[in-house]
């Protein structure tokens, strides 16, 4: 799978060592930074995640902040995305099964290290259902999309 990681200075190190976990499993990863620890503002790499999976040049994103808020606030803001905050493996799994996730968000200052390769794990092996009660909900979470961009 083709995953988009980026993440804020906070995010910097657990973004290396999820990034360098996922390589190893063979995925290919696209990292659109930060490449280092220096500040840098969020929501230039939650924009740069958010756009490069709505571009498909990834199938899904992961995405890492300090507490993984404002990240998930500011990559909601494209069209197309449907980020979320998860702390618990039951979200990270539901998330992507009921209301088709495409980027897991993770707060570095929140999670360890082994939480967040169970957390991004759990994501990448979800595939939404498309049962008709959840596509039924995802059609109307698009429709409230389509009508905001009027």
């Amino acid at each position: 799978m083709r995953i988009v990681v980026g993440s804020d200075h906070a995010g910097f190190e657990l973004k290396q060592i999820l990034a360098q976990q996922l390589r190893q499993q063979g995925h290919e990863i696209i990292d659109v930074g930060t490449h280092s620890s220096a500040a840098v503002d969020y929501p230039d790499f939650a924009y740069a995640v958010a756009q490069a999976v709505v571009q498909r040049q990834g199938e899904r994103g992961v995405l890492i902040c300090g507490s993984g808020v404002g990240a998930s606030i500011a990559a909601n803001k494209v069209v197309g995305v449907r980020a979320a905050i998860c702390h618990d493996t039951y979200s990270a799994r539901q998330g992507v099964e009921h209301d088709d996730m495409n980027i897991l968000v993770l707060g570095a200052r929140v999670v360890g290290v082994e939480l967040a390769k169970e957390l991004v794990a759990a994501f990448l092996q979800s595939v939404f259902s498309a049962e008709e009660r959840h596509q039924r909900r995802l059609d109307k979470v698009l429709a409230i999309e389509r009508n905001n961009l009027r």
